[in-house]
């Protein structure tokens, strides 16, 4: 087993951006948390919980496509014990999508029900999404904002600036996205997040990324990447994961001179079929006792 590398990542303008949140969620009544599939725990932010406190949340599981079906079903199962409402979604190609409203107004069907009461025919519910970044939020807006084009009037109260977007019947949405920065805490965090390229390449040794990549793999032995490779007649779980990198390299002819193998450039492949499924649809973590 490899060994883990520590990500160091700090951005100054954290505690801003929380401000911002802080400062938006008065204007919302609930929130769409978007995560990654293929790393739920990764790519969220502890502190949004108490950031959020008692607004209603729906979570977008996105990049569903990319990450293991039973998986994201044993997520979705996981997020319902918390009494959190979770979708499935491919914010890029608009799978799902479809679903986010009838969601958002099942987590708000108690506040629906009460403004009704109170004389209220068909309330409008606003909402922010909220997320790391690179998880997915500008996608959905994009294409929330493409189907639904009509932009909703400046209105008395509303905050200058703020641009709301009408989604769907009775639902507008906050056009600026909540950015809130993961937690690395804990190492795994990090190097999970750099294997679906959410941390940027530069700041890491991609080898040892692709090593730890292939360390994680090699448990799953999934047959898309063990077709793609040709390794069929390996015995991939005793191979040392430096080797493999090599095997896998010298299966693609990246050779440099002297007939050596060029380990970086098989180490940017791998992590490029990684992000793009290509190597199957993977998912890296897990509910807790799964």
């Amino acid at each position: 087993m490899s060994e883990m590398q520590t990500i160091q990542w700090f951005p100054g303008h954290m505690t801003k951006t929380k401000r911002q949140i802080q400062s938006s969620l008065k204007l919302v009544d609930a929130v769409a948390e978007i995560i990654d599939a293929r790393i739920p725990v990764s790519s969220r932010n502890p502190d949004l919980a108490k950031l959020v406190q008692n607004k209603p949340r729906v979570i977008l599981l996105n990049k569903c496509d990319m990450a293991n079906q039973t998986a994201t079903k044993m997520w979705i199962d996981y997020f319902k014990k918390q009494n959190l409402v979770a979708i499935p979604v491919d914010c890029k190609s608009g799978r799902g999508l479809d679903k986010f409203a009838p969601a958002v107004n099942t987590v708000m069907s108690h506040k629906i029900a009460r403004l009704k009461e109170k004389g209220m025919v068909n309330p409008t519910i606003r909402i922010m999404i909220v997320g790391i970044p690179n998880v997915g939020k500008s996608s959905f807006i994009n294409k929330m904002v493409k189907k639904n084009r009509a932009k909703v009037e400046d209105r008395p109260g509303v905050t200058r600036g703020n641009q709301w977007y009408t989604i769907a019947k009775n639902l507008e949405m906050l056009d600026t996205p909540g950015v809130l920065w993961p937690k690395f805490d804990d190492k795994s965090v990090g190097e999970h997040l750099a294997f679906t390229g959410a941390v940027k390449d530069q700041i890491l040794d991609i080898e040892l990324l692709a090593v730890r990549l292939l360390d994680f793999i090699k448990e799953l032995k999934p047959a898309d990447f063990i077709t793609r490779f040709k390794l069929e007649n390996e015995d991939i779980e005793n191979i040392d994961s430096y080797e493999l990198l090599k095997m896998i390299g010298k299966k693609r002819g990246m050779l440099v001179s002297g007939g050596e193998i060029d380990t970086e450039r098989a180490a940017i492949m791998l992590l490029d079929e990684f992000r793009s499924a290509k190597l199957g649809r993977i998912t890296v973590e897990m509910p807790q006792g799964r």
